[in-house]
């Protein structure tokens, strides 16, 4: 899956700005994640259709890079993702960053990974079934 990763100016009111930006584009963010540094933040989210909302950002000015990501669903229940990662873990799996959210429709937990070696993921991912999304 593709995850567009805005990066964003720590000024007040600009995450605001890109948000409503994405409203007036019409498009849904299915999950998001913000982290920041002293100078700028990153705003990772993920939509329906990555490749045409990266286009309409860009041409607003906006910069967007387009990142390759896990979506894999893990038992909504204590431990779940515990299970998860430790599983990865034991394929030498390496986890750049992670957020998760849930999915409205199927009450689904779902978590986003960004991984160090994509190779590795892909054989690991072979290996141990786990569902994505």
């Amino acid at each position: 899956m593709l995850q567009l990763s805005i990066f964003l100016e720590n000024a007040k009111g600009r995450l605001a700005e890109v948000i409503s930006l994405l409203a007036e584009l019409n498009v849904n963010l299915r999950a998001l994640s913000l982290a920041d540094t002293k100078d700028y933040g990153v705003l990772r989210i993920i939509v329906d259709e990555p490749e045409v909302t990266t286009e309409k950002l860009r041409e607003r000015k906006v910069v967007v890079s387009l990142t390759p990501v896990w979506v894999l669903k893990v038992p909504d229940r204590a431990g779940g993702l515990a299970e998860v990662l430790n599983q990865l873990v034991k394929k030498d799996v390496v986890v750049e960053y992670m957020y998760a959210f849930v999915e409205k429709e199927n009450q689904q937990a779902q978590v986003v990974l960004r991984v160090q070696d994509k190779a590795i993921m892909e054989k690991a991912m072979k290996e141990i079934n786990l569902p994505l999304k």
